[in-house]
């Protein structure tokens, strides 16, 4: 008996070349935020809000829709601290943390949410521009924002640095546009007209409506990580940008609402989106600043977008995007995604009003803030110790009031579109796990799992122990790989889905060398299990006494309450000629016993090539596995082994047939309803077959069209003994054969009210070892004492 490997490195994804310069802070982070931040949302919709649903819920909503920002700017500072952040923003971060299938997922959607937000912010511009010339006109519309389409292309085509540029410019519009409200409205500000539209008037919005509006305000902020594969520091700079960016976002917009309620009525408010013109020092100012504003959000996305598809092209999750991950010049400007972006801004103009897609793209954003959040409370729970931000001041459930409240966000401001959006995202998170993608990156979804396995293992632990938990906790030893995809197939079948299988290779030796071949050893082993899809893990040990080092391992497999019960290995192969001597019959029966003694239970599969092919060709309704039974120990374990084999798939449907020798004066209608009772009570559905006696030519008449056979088994001075006499005189006559000996006890019917104490007390097995080498049906006992 014996095995081992580690999976092959995965290759490193194709990041791209980094930025030998770089934006820093104000420019890279904060501005494009607080652009975005402060958009049309601001200059033409704030006002209504504050005039329809009274200052009071105005003010609950803003701090309602910015709580959101502020709880994933605090995630997005703690998760941007404790990774090297490179291109891609937040796909980067959910990648790195919740691993490729929300990353890939999320990065695809958030790509197309800011390509066509380019289109739509394009198209509030234009229209903007249209109302001021005095021409509504669909055409005019469509060529205003496609010439808008086209500028901001040239700045996103010329790079990151000349985008800014441009982006200093937009800063100071919109920074005169709010001094020039600010101004007109305080020297029209009354308090008493302030108290008096506190409430919310008759016939007002709702609190709900009212957040629905005036959310998209809030939505920008991440629109500066993005960039992060273009900023000189992003662990300083996303935190920094992202935080002062809604802090003063904050300030701008509380303010803005108690100067509108304490300036104009809410009737003029509610009843006129122009009320910030008509109460700026300088009305054009605002034109100004609404232009400006839609221009920095459409830009801020031209921006994005790209860099977004870039990165997600370079960890090819998607064959299609490869080629989107080469860059241009020293910045690696991604010129391709520029070309992408856009087709998709250009496609949203040509169509026009798009407002379902409009509600899709919020639900987009949504997600991914809500995904933010969500994985930096799944990477803090974890408790790995590599979770080490730079950022302390978040806390863990913060982050997950914060998915909870995005999540919240999306059911009240469109469940329809939060629908669609949710059903997109976990879509092409389906798509990628069933493509089986492997990411070149670690994730935290590994820590999070070994700190799960770890609170359960000790949570079980402090539980007593009792019959009604058993499950197959199987070691298996393989030193070929000839026959171990069999006898690991097998064991997936008796682990019927409940317990766990970990496959040994034992290799004889010791020194340096012996380290290099135990690394390649489990290397092999760990590849093999990995193409064959066998749900085993790989171990390999090295000792110098192979017999000893079988008993070492054997004793210390296993975690807590997860320890090896039950050992198997393929019987000794036919081809292989000498080990079928006396001296390796010897040295294979002295290593059964160790593990007998140790308390497993032992299974030898004995199955040839011819056999196990003709079970692949055989439906599983049409396959029938016979339990040849023994009232014990044994018997009770054959026959849960057999259920528990009836639970996969490559077995369900087939049938168990029950098959015994009516015991002493007994009659064969009598054994039967015995039979018929326990099976009743321990609710495992056989078909009971007596049979007049057990001997080699019944086992072959009646099991030798069976397709897997379960026969207890005995071994003595080297021989092995069953039903009918000698193993190997009957072997050959039948089907696929799984010899079985039980090692410990088994109940089928384990009574919850009885708590199983600690003892010595001996097994059935082992009690009949102590009496005669022979019994009732010819098979000799295993010697307890030795050979």
């Amino acid at each position: 008996m014996t095995t081992a490997q580690p999976a092959p490195a995965q290759p490193a994804p194709a990041e791209a070349t980094p930025t030998p310069a770089g934006l820093g802070t104000f420019a890279g982070v904060f501005t494009p935020s607080i652009l975005t931040i402060l958009g049309i949302i601001l200059f033409l919709r704030l006002g209504f809000v504050v005039g329809a649903a009274g200052l009071a819920e105005a003010l609950l909503v803003i701090a309602a829709a910015n709580l959101v920002s502020v709880l994933t700017s605090l995630s997005l500072a703690a998760i941007a601290t404790n990774l090297r952040v490179k291109g891609g923003g937040d796909y980067y971060l959910i990648s790195r943390t919740l691993g490729l299938g929300f990353g890939g997922a999320i990065g695809l959607v958030l790509f197309f949410a800011q390509a066509i937000s380019v289109g739509f912010y394009c198209i509030g511009f234009a229209e903007a521009v249209a109302a001021m010339l005095g021409s509504d006109s669909g055409l005019t519309v469509r060529l205003l924002a496609g010439g808008a389409v086209a500028a901001l292309f040239v700045l996103a085509w010329l790079g990151a640095d000349w985008a800014t540029k441009f982006q200093y410019v937009v800063m100071a519009a919109i920074i005169l546009a709010i001094a020039a409200f600010a101004i007109g409205a305080f020297g029209s500000w009354d308090r008493s007209l302030l108290v008096d539209n506190w409430a919310r008037p008759e016939g007002g919005l709702p609190f709900w409506a009212a957040f629905a509006i005036f959310f998209p305000a809030v939505t920008g902020f991440t629109q500066g990580v993005s960039m992060s594969g273009d900023l000189k520091s992003p662990g300083r700079s996303i935190p920094a940008g992202v935080l002062s960016a809604v802090a003063l976002s904050i300030v701008v917009y509380f303010g803005c609402a108690l100067l509108f309620a304490g300036a104009l009525p809410n009737a003029v408010l509610a009843g006129d989106y122009g009320a910030m013109r008509q109460l700026a020092a300088f009305g054009p100012l605002i034109d100004a600043g609404v232009i400006a504003a839609t221009l920095s959000s459409a830009l801020a996305s031209f921006l994005g977008a790209p860099r977004i598809l870039q990165s997600l092209a370079a960890d090819q999750i998607f064959p299609l995007l490869r080629p989107f991950a080469a860059g241009h010049g020293s910045g690696n400007n991604p010129r391709r995604g520029v070309l992408l972006t856009l087709a998709v801004a250009a496609l949203v103009v040509v169509l026009g009003d798009l407002n379902l897609i409009a509600g899709l793209v919020s639900m987009f954003f949504l997600l991914s803030y809500g995904l933010l959040n969500y994985a930096t409370y799944y990477e803090a729970r974890a408790q790995s110790p590599s979770f080490r931000p730079g950022f302390r001041f978040f806390h863990k459930h913060a982050s997950l009031a914060g998915a909870l409240f995005c999540l919240g966000a999306m059911l009240a401001i469109d469940i329809t579109a939060g629908l669609v959006a949710g059903a997109i995202v976990f879509g092409i998170y389906q798509y990628l796990r069933l493509q089986e993608v492997e990411a070149g990156w670690a994730d935290s979804r590994r820590s999070h799992h070994l700190r799960a396995a770890r609170d359960h293992l000790l949570a079980a632990a402090r539980m007593a122990e009792h019959a009604r938990d058993w499950r197959p906790q199987l070691l298996v030893f393989s030193n070929t790989a000839r026959r171990r995809a069999r006898v690991l197939r097998f064991a997936s079948w008796v682990e019927g889905g409940s317990g766990l299988t970990t496959v040994v290779r034992v290799l004889q030796g010791y020194g340096r060398d012996m380290l290099d071949r135990r690394a390649e050893a489990l290397e092999e082993l760990t590849a093999e299990l990995k193409d064959s899809k066998a749900t085993a893990f790989p171990l390999v040990v090295s000792a110098a006494d192979l017999d000893q080092a079988i008993a070492t391992v054997i004793q210390a497999s296993g975690t807590g309450p997860l320890r090896v019960n039950t050992v198997i290995a393929n019987w000794l192969d036919p081809e292989s000629g000498m080990r079928l001597t006396p001296l390796g019959l010897q040295r294979f029966s002295q290593n059964l016993r160790t593990a007998f003694r140790l308390g497993c239970n032992l299974l030898l599969l004995d199955a040839d090539a011819r056999e196990w092919e003709g079970l692949s060709d055989l439906p599983a309704e049409q396959r029938v596995i016979d339990v040849w039974w023994r009232p014990n120990q044994t018997g009770e374990l054959m026959l849960l082994l057999a259920y528990l084999i009836t639970r996969s798939d490559d077995w369900a449907g087939s049938a168990v047939r029950l098959l015994a020798v009516p015991r002493q004066d007994d009659t064969a209608e009598e054994t039967a309803a015995t039979l018929q009772e326990m099976l009743a009570e321990i609710r495992i559905d056989a078909e009971i077959v007596v049979v007049p006696e057990a001997d080699a030519a019944t086992l072959t008449a009646t099991s030798g069209g069976s397709s897997l056979m379960f026969l207890p088994f005995s071994f003595r001075k080297g021989r092995f003994y069953s039903i009918g006499g000698e193993v190997d005189g009957i072997l050959d006559a039948l089907p696929i054969v799984v010899m079985a000996l039980a090692g410990q006890d088994v109940d089928l019917d384990a009574d919850p009210d009885e708590v199983e104490e600690a003892g010595d007390d001996e097994t059935e097995e082992e009690a009949a070892a102590a009496e005669t080498p022979g019994n009732a049906d010819g098979a000799a006992a295993p010697d307890k004492h030795g050979d």
